[in-house]
């Protein structure tokens, strides 16, 4: 055969072979598209955390205490229990969970029965899609007490703990004995005002005392891009950097202790469910307009270089506050001065 028919044969069969392929191939790019304009990262579930495995070693850091869940409203709460005593349930923050409270659990447990619980959404408990408004996620705290046979409560609340607390202690006050928060206030109308731009030196490293600025506020309520942004690495550069940020002079957590909250807030419903808390905030504002001032005791605690208003948000929203500055402390207050919180709680709520 003549070379160039050779050629011009073997140019033919690759021509077939292109066109039988060509709808196979343009098959897999529209479903290559279609899966890159719905990331999986961003998929919500209803699916646990699942991180029951590192709840049972961490469990084993303290001793008498155990883990529990209930299922309420519908969803599985997870909780850490121990000790005997008036009960005492405590509520964590973003972005940590119930080991939060590691350091002042077992000295609580020798005067109450202690419950560090993750509130939904969080660690070890249920994500559903919805319900992450402050005064819904007050009433699965309400249905686990009764669940669990108590008329009525201690309660304490950290960062978006402190919010659900005080929305317990508004619509369930014949259920609340006293009521602890711990350097953030419920969204109220001032939150309406708080500055687009940083105050100087927000992020002057150098200077432990430094004004902090809580942009993260916005970026979480942000509908789908921050699931989309904060995932892999790019989660751990940010909430290390909001861990060591809210400290004083020096980070309040060690690296594995860090890796321990990265864990809990490292799959697409466990991130999604956390930004869930911050989107609610407009929500949580109208309920909270709709509240009376608290009458029961209550006690705020929040850091010199914290990020709370909660002294004047106590003086204005309740009856009988008692407000406690600790000096050079930051935002995670339970694990900075884990001392002092529990000289607090003891004397507050005996």
């Amino acid at each position: 055969m003549p070379r160039t028919q050779f050629k011009a044969l073997r140019m033919a069969r690759l021509l077939i072979i292109t066109l039988m392929l060509l709808p196979v191939s343009l098959a897999t790019y529209k479903q290559n598209v279609a899966t890159a304009a719905e990331p999986t990262f961003i998929t919500a579930t209803s699916e646990s955390g699942s991180n029951d495995n590192q709840d049972e070693e961490l469990v084993k850091t303290l001793p008498g205490f155990q883990n529990g869940t209930k299922t309420v409203n519908g969803i599985k709460l997870h909780y850490v229990e121990g000790g005997k005593g008036e009960p005492l349930f405590l509520l964590p923050g973003w972005p940590e969970t119930w080991y939060e409270y590691r350091k002042i659990m077992p000295e609580l447990a020798k005067h109450y029965h202690v419950y560090s619980i993750d509130i939904r959404g969080m660690g070890s408990s249920d994500k559903p899609t919805t319900g992450y408004d402050k005064k819904t996620m007050a009433s699965d705290i309400y249905a686990l007490m009764n669940e669990l046979g108590y008329k009525n409560i201690y309660i304490a609340g950290h960062d978006i703990g402190s919010t659900v607390a005080y929305a317990f202690a508004a619509n369930y006050p014949q259920a609340t004995k006293k009521l602890a928060m711990l350097d953030i206030s419920h969204p109220d109308n001032n939150m309406l005002k708080l500055p687009l731009v940083a105050p100087s030196g927000s992020y002057d490293e150098s200077n432990p005392a430094r004004v902090k600025f809580p942009w993260w506020w916005a970026f979480n309520a942000v509908p789908n891009l921050p699931e989309q942004l904060l995932h892999g690495k790019n989660l751990d550069i940010a909430y290390n950097w909001a861990y060591d940020y809210l400290s004083y002079d020096k980070p309040a957590l060690t690296p594995q202790e860090k890796s321990i909250y990265l864990a809990a807030y490292a799959k697409p419903d466990a991130l999604r469910a956390a930004n869930d808390w911050f989107r609610t905030f407009r929500q949580d504002i109208d309920d909270f307009n709709t509240y009376k001032k608290l009458s029961m005791p209550v006690l705020g605690i929040y850091g010199s270089t914290g990020i709370s208003d909660l002294g004047p948000f106590l003086k204005e929203n309740t009856r009988n506050p008692k407000v406690v500055e600790l000096k050079k402390t930051g935002h995670w207050i339970a694990e900075e001065q884990p001392e002092e919180v529990i000289k607090q709680f003891k004397e507050f709520f005996r």
